[in-house]
């Protein structure tokens, strides 16, 4: 049973006189625990709903509801999940929360989430270890797919050993009768040099692309801080070029339309990127696997859709990440050759604060620009009337990086406007553009 905070005005619920405070108990005679009942149970064309009223037992009352068989009926509770958010059970080796320095960044950032709900509703991915088998039988009941899954080896013995979690074995089960049920799956795999790299990944690969409901498979490194030795965690290593060259190539034994490295191998290889047609859908996108072959494709297909028409001289600057900064850089480069009037000038950003291993620009913070663009401008740089900067580098608010800095104080510090422009080509050129 969940509470109802809220009843949107004019809506199906207020009409039938459902209020603020009543509870709802069950939709067509199921109980209501979370969202994945609410938004199950809710896609029929006629609904009853049991409530309660004033918190006594005795005030349950039934409303029968008629409407079009996917639409909402106007109700508000007080959590999306109308639950509490399942936390991580296990203590993986790689874990990149646990290589975050304490009490510094961003409360959210220290939460890990490992819930199936989330895997449905925003493509998380999950570790299996939550799930016993009455959730299982619900994912299969509701027909929730794709469900998202960490699976980093089908060993069991070495999942245990890598998640540190004694369940992390055996629940690898689940992917068998999620596989029988038709329940697609998106798999991760989560690197680590020397330990399910090389034969094992192998087998994990083998094993995952056997499965009749596979989508796709994200292989990607392994995410270390500098802050992992202060934090006394396990001993991974980092990849290097030959380490990334022997990864890509054993992916690239696989089928390609599946398996796919993150963007990052290729980089640390300083192999080219695959095309756009490589990646067909972008299956694995969120993990960082085609992102910046996506980005330069939409660019291009952008880009023949603005006219030269800057009348007024704009002087500007763009900052981003070291894994970025080559595509960023070449297509500033295009636009100035396109567009009179403009100046733009690329700004790579070494992420300090988090080591020099982290390298993508969604986890730059605000503290590490500030201090390396002051130090640019002491040395003579002009960074122009605006600074861009990526929306992946902020909350989805768009006002804090990672460590609490706020665009203002960038602003304030740097005395210069900062343009934030959103994770797409379309909206990049616009910013550049003036627009």
């Amino acid at each position: 049973m969940v509470k109802i905070i809220g009843v949107q005005a004019s809506s199906v619920a207020e009409k039938n006189n459902i209020n603020p405070g009543d509870v709802l108990l069950a939709i067509n005679n199921h109980e209501i625990r979370d969202v994945l009942d609410y938004k199950f149970y809710l896609c029929n064309s006629k609904i009853t709903l049991k409530l309660k009223r004033d918190d006594e037992a005795e005030n349950t009352f039934e409303v029968v509801i008629t409407k079009p068989q996917y639409a909402d009926i106007g109700l508000e509770f007080e959590s999306y999940m109308m639950d509490e958010k399942k936390s991580c059970t296990n203590n993986c080796i790689f874990c990149f929360i646990d290589q975050l320095p304490q009490n510094c960044l961003r409360e959210s950032l220290y939460f890990k989430d490992d819930d199936e709900r989330l895997s449905f509703l925003h493509g998380n991915y999950i570790t299996l270890t939550n799930l016993e088998d009455e959730h299982v039988d619900r994912i299969i009941k509701f027909k929730i797919s794709p469900v998202n899954i960490s699976v980093h080896t089908t060993n069991p013995a070495l999942r245990v050993k890598m998640m540190r979690n004694k369940r992390a074995g055996e629940v690898l089960k689940y992917i068998e009768r999620f596989d029988k049920a038709g329940i697609s799956i998106n798999a991760q795999i989560v690197l680590c040099k020397n330990i399910n790299d090389g034969i094992e990944l192998e087998r994990t690969l083998k094993d995952l692309c056997n499965l009749r409901s596979l989508l796709s498979i994200a292989v990607v490194p392994a995410g270390l801080t500098k802050f992992r030795d202060e934090n006394d965690l396990y001993k991974l290593e980092n990849f290097n070029k030959a380490d990334c060259e022997k990864v890509i190539d054993l992916v690239d034994s696989f089928d390609s339309e599946i398996v796919y490295c993150a963007d990052e191998f290729y980089l640390k290889a300083d192999r080219e990127l695959p095309n756009e047609e490589y990646y067909g859908d972008y299956p694995q996108y969120e993990n960082g696997v085609g992102m910046i072959s996506s980005f330069r494709a939409e660019f291009y297909d952008y880009v023949n859709m603005f006219t030269n028409c800057l009348t007024t001289p704009r002087n500007i600057s763009i900052i981003t990440g070291e894994a970025a900064y080559s595509l960023i850089k070449e297509l500033a480069d295009e636009l100035q050759n396109r567009f009179e009037n403009i100046v733009c000038t690329v700004h790579k950003i070494k992420n300090n604060f988090f080591g020099e291993n982290i390298t993508v620009a969604g986890l730059i913070t605000g503290g590490d620009i500030i201090s390396q663009l002051t130090e640019q401008r002491q040395n003579g740089q002009n960074f122009g009337d605006e600074l861009i900067i990526p929306a992946s580098m902020l909350r989805y608010e768009r006002d804090l990086f990672l460590d609490n800095v706020s665009v203002q104080d960038v602003e304030r510090t740097l005395n210069i406007r900062v343009i934030i422009a959103e994770n797409n080509a379309e909206d990049f050129i616009r910013k550049v553009l003036g627009e």
